[in-house]
């Protein structure tokens, strides 16, 4: 690794700004061979002691064994069997298409004829890595591939990456090395271990391999706390006086944390454990200042709490934003077992998440960075914010959910009894299931954001499809009609990859259908217009032909993810 770390840490390739993190470079140590640190490629390498970042820990007991005879998550693949190709995903506003995090790398114009594995990795950092920014960028990680063992890292990043494109048996032949690198009694339980299982969390779970997502999420859980990966000091003492490195390891944790939240909260399985850990590792920086190196130091979620009272004026990383967002998911499932009634504990926490959208800096309040660009993190934060609305507002709600009980794909239905009038509670959710399919209308590669994101806007659906199937006579139709379409193409598009959002949109689709019949059936009773003019008649009859002509046109098949490379 001495050739990486001189490469990284000497101070001419850092602006000399004051406001840089300069992190205290360890001390020379012997180099050593990392235990069942044999690398794919050859004999076992050598690596400075000080930077081996491979704390052993007792391997998990799910971790124990690889059953070779496991399902590979199925997936639909898309025809084109190529990688993004610069000429056309510049027509994507995004801050990830740049060498900057190596998702695209032109030499004089032309794009290099590459391996499939490199293919999928290239995918990977298009596609996965602007949701889940944890591992370094790709020439960093490429450069440290060179000096020691990340196999199984690389491992995750290819299957992964793999779902995006069509590259035939190779993405089953790159699961079961995925698989057999993570349960392997040899792979150091290390940081680097963590970020596999992160990407392999996320994976499983879009590919509805929820089980198995959940119990590498709590072996992930178990490794990231022995390891110490929360606190303050992990990342400079296995840093190896690498700024990027370090920031890498905060954010290794800080996603590992809020994956946890996402999975908690989206599927109502676990209890976010994390929540409870006393967390002091620093807080991300934004994501230009990652990828360029020059990383500031790093602020503390204390700082983050006492900014209001304090009298700094900080400006917090819009990861930071995502995190302190998914903490209020977690303050929101620790409070039913506080005394609080239902109605006190609704307030509390209605309060925070109010608080979070009143107290945004003013560049924080969209989902756009300052160059236009699509801000993911802020995408993240605001999309929790949303669905924490649904979820804590939905049971005191009156907006009867029974006609979308046959939407489980991210969670079992939950009942709701409907009201004579649309209460504050229906109000907030109605309004958090609009703002989360406006969402939709980011003109970006739907399938760059989170897998989280399918579940988000299976919420929002089944609030669309309540207010829809409970409602008759519906002022705001139209605009009723176009977040039913964009949730269902939306999730349509998303079935490209994951096996999650093409059941979810199956499910929606099929309750929009239903919804439509019964409607329809009700209307052929004379009864059922008592009191209606003829214009109202005709406006409800409409609505309900305009909502299903324009679901039914949608596609059945998911189009390609990947665009054409070029003629």
């Amino acid at each position: 690794m001495d050739s990486y770390l001189q490469s990284v840490s000497d101070p001419s390739s850092h602006s000399s700004s004051p406001e840089l993190y300069a992190p205290t470079v360890p001390q020379a140590a012997p180099t050593i061979s990392p235990p069942g640190s044999a690398d794919a490629r050859g004999p076992t390498q050598t690596v400075p002691a000080a930077c081996l970042a491979c704390v052993r820990t007792p391997v998990p007991s799910t971790l124990a064994t690889y059953n070779r005879t496991m399902s590979v998550p199925d997936a639909p693949i898309p025809p084109y069997a190529t990688a993004p190709v610069a000429n056309s995903l510049q027509i994507f506003r995004t801050p990830y298409v740049s060498d900057a995090n190596g998702a695209v790398v032109a030499v004089n114009g032309q794009m290099p004829r590459k391996s499939i594995p490199e293919q999928c990795i290239d995918a990977f950092y298009f596609y996965f890595y602007p949701g889940h920014p944890a591992v370094l960028p790709k020439a960093h990680i490429m450069n440290l591939a060179k000096e020691r063992n990340i196999e199984h890292l690389l491992a995750a990043m290819r299957w992964v990456g793999s779902l995006y494109i069509q590259i035939g048996p190779a993405r089953a032949t790159f699961f079961e090395e995925m698989m057999r690198l993570l349960y392997s009694p040899d792979t150091p339980q290390d940081g680097f271990l963590v970020q596999a299982m992160i990407i392999a969390i996320i994976g499983l779970d879009g590919c509805r391999q929820n089980d198995k997502a959940r119990e590498i999420l709590a072996s992930a859980e178990q490794i990231a706390t022995a390891l110490g990966l929360y606190t303050r000091d992990y990342a400079t003492t296995h840093g190896c006086g690498n700024p990027r490195l370090e920031e890498s390891w905060r954010r290794t944790w800080w996603d590992l944390f809020v994956v946890d939240g996402m999975i908690a909260g989206v599927h109502r399985q676990t209890n976010f454990l994390l929540y409870d850990i006393l967390a002091d590792a620093g807080l991300p920086c934004e994501e230009h200042e990652y990828l360029s190196g020059k990383i500031p130091r790093p602020m503390y979620l204390e700082d983050f709490d006492d900014q209001l009272f304090s009298g700094e004026d900080r400006e917090f990383s819009s990861f930071a934003y995502r995190v302190a967002s998914i903490r209020n998911l977690g303050r929101m499932m620790r409070l039913p077992g506080s005394g609080f009634s239902p109605e006190e504990s609704v307030d509390k926490v209605e309060s925070l998440l109010s608080n979070w959208r009143l107290h945004l800096p003013k560049s924080k309040r969209d989902c756009l960075n300052k160059d236009g660009q699509l801000d993911e993190m802020m995408f993240q934060a605001y999309m929790i914010n949303h669905a924490c609305t649904i979820i804590l507002h939905q049971p005191l709600s009156q907006l009867d959910s029974s006609a979308a009980r046959e939407v489980t794909a991210c969670a079992p239905h939950r009942d709701v009894q409907s009201g004579d009038n649309f209460n504050l509670h229906t109000r907030h959710i109605i309004k958090a299931a609009c703002e989360i399919s406006k969402m939709v209308t980011y003109n970006v590669p739907i399938t760059s954001h989170t897998h989280f994101f399918t579940c988000v806007l299976t919420l929002s659906s089944i609030v669309h499809l309540s207010k829809w199937a409970a409602v008759w006579f519906i002022a705001d139709e139209e605009d009723l009609r176009q977040q039913i379409r964009l949730n269902i193409g939306a999730l349509n598009k998303l079935s490209s990859v994951w096996k999650a959002a093409e059941t979810a949109g199956g499910q929606v689709k099929g309750v929009a259908q239903e919804i439509y019949r019964s409607r329809k059936a009700q209307q052929t009773n004379p009864h059922f217009w008592e009191n209606c003019t003829s214009e109202q008649i005709m406006s409800s009859i409409s609505a309900d032909e305009g909502i299903m002509s324009e679901i039914n046109l949608l596609p059945s098949a998911p189009e390609s993810v990947m665009p054409p490379p070029p003629p």
